[in-house]
């Protein structure tokens, strides 16, 4: 059995998550920024499917990406280096977000209604944003995500051309590394994540870095990434 979440009932400790299904803590609650930046604070996160109530998680081992242990392909690399495309920050939140929404495969989404307007309302707050590949103007890709201190969340991504997601996350890890961003949140494990260069560690471990990291003056407002960041 998880708790019930009434609207001013704080999280369980992250140590009575289950085991099966991997991660599931508590259920109940809202959306409302405030519970949303207490959750991200404490490594736990939103997860569950339209016609469900709220389900919040936090899955042991933890997936992250480590900045400076970014992996670029040769092919991906040879894509960067052709600079067919144009790095945007922050100009399309919602589309981001509704395209990271639209069905794959057949398979629905968890990304719901009430998640985007709950993330838009963060992104309005300054400390939820979107990273944005354009090509020939149009939005080909991008990724969308949270930011408390040094800490940086990643929700979601898509690509509407090949590499268009892959090309905005390697943008978003090089300028955190300048930012001096210490972690980034992949939550679950999956093998295009891997390939990019993140990897699991304990629960234990990612909470004691993350109570680190939150704790950093954080960079609110809009962001804009430096030019150079890609060789």
């Amino acid at each position: 059995m998880i708790p019930w979440l009434g609207q001013n009932d704080p999280f369980p400790p992250l140590s009575s998550a289950l085991r099966e299904p991997n991660g599931l803590l508590a259920a109940g609650g809202d959306l409302s920024p405030q519970r949303l930046i207490e959750a991200y604070r404490r490594g736990i996160f939103p997860w569950f499917n339209p016609g469900e109530p709220i389900l919040w998680w936090s899955p042991n081992p933890r997936m992250v990406l480590f900045p400076a242990e970014l992996k670029i392909s040769r092919s991906l690399r040879k894509t960067l280096k052709k600079r067919a495309y144009e790095i945007r920050v922050d100009t399309a939140f919602r589309q981001v977000m509704e395209a990271c929404a639209a069905p794959r495969d057949g398979h629905g989404t968890w990304i719901t209604p009430a998640m985007i307007d709950a993330y838009a309302e963060l992104h309005r707050q300054g400390l939820a944003h979107s990273v944005e590949t354009w090509v020939n103007g149009q939005l080909a890709g991008g990724l969308y995500g949270i930011s408390l201190g040094r800490m940086f969340y990643g929700e979601s991504m898509f690509s509407r051309q090949t590499d268009a997601s892959k090309i905005a996350f390697v943008h978003l890890v090089r300028q955190l590394e300048r930012w001096h961003f210490g972690m980034i949140d992949c939550q679950m494990k999956t093998a295009h994540l891997a390939s990019l260069g993140a990897r699991e560690i304990p629960r234990a471990e990612f909470s004691q870095k993350l109570a680190e990291l939150v704790n950093f003056r954080a960079i609110t407002g809009a962001w804009r990434f430096d030019h150079d960041l890609v060789e």
